[in-house]
């Protein structure tokens, strides 16, 4: 109770009536700032200590996942996040990429599928090698794979149908070489 009477004597005091004395204080002199509140700086700098990558191909988009080395006599090398291998049989081409911790291929195009078959002649032809290249293309970037290994041996890489390949991979948007692994 005795709190309440000290509250409405304070009241009257600012409002300029009881006990005969007046009060004349502009609202600047009486008003005092709004306590701040202390917020915790630090909450977004917490880690969860268990912590799942959602992503497992992100350090591999930057460059700085981990690349196998293999053994240095070891042709073709295997500093590679995904490998692309191009075949040409006696009547197909196929063409596949290979990720470095598997030999089951992540993509496949080939001229035995037939939604490629129906629309070429040849299924051995420069244009059949073209084609699959586009498909390929398309499918990577569709994947999220925009950098691939290619290597092949000199002579082999002379011939029309690789260069025909290769263009219309790097034609779809696909490099056919991968960023250097960043150390940090």
């Amino acid at each position: 109770m005795s709190l309440v009477k000290a509250l409405c004597g304070a009241a009257r005091l600012v409002l300029g009536g009881g006990a005969g004395r007046t009060w004349r204080h502009s609202a600047r002199t009486l008003s005092q700032t709004a306590p701040q509140l202390e917020t915790d700086v630090n909450h977004n700098e917490n880690i969860n200590p268990i912590f799942v990558n959602r992503n497992p191909r992100n350090l591999e988009q930057m460059a700085l996942a981990v690349k196998d080395r293999g053994w240095s006599t070891v042709w073709p090398s295997r500093r590679y996040y995904h490998r692309l291998v191009f075949r040409r049989s006696q009547h197909h081409i196929s063409a596949k990429v290979y990720p470095r911790d598997s030999h089951v291929p992540v993509l496949t195009c080939s001229t035995q599928e037939w939604a490629v078959k129906k629309e070429l002649g040849s299924t051995r032809c420069v244009a059949a090698c073209q084609a699959v290249g586009e498909v390929l293309a398309q499918r990577c970037l569709e994947a999220g794979v925009t950098h691939v290994v290619y290597w092949e041996i000199p002579w082999v890489f002379r011939s029309s149908t690789v260069r025909a390949f290769t263009t219309a991979m790097k034609d779809g948007g696909v490099v056919l070489n991968e960023p250097r692994r960043k150390y940090i």
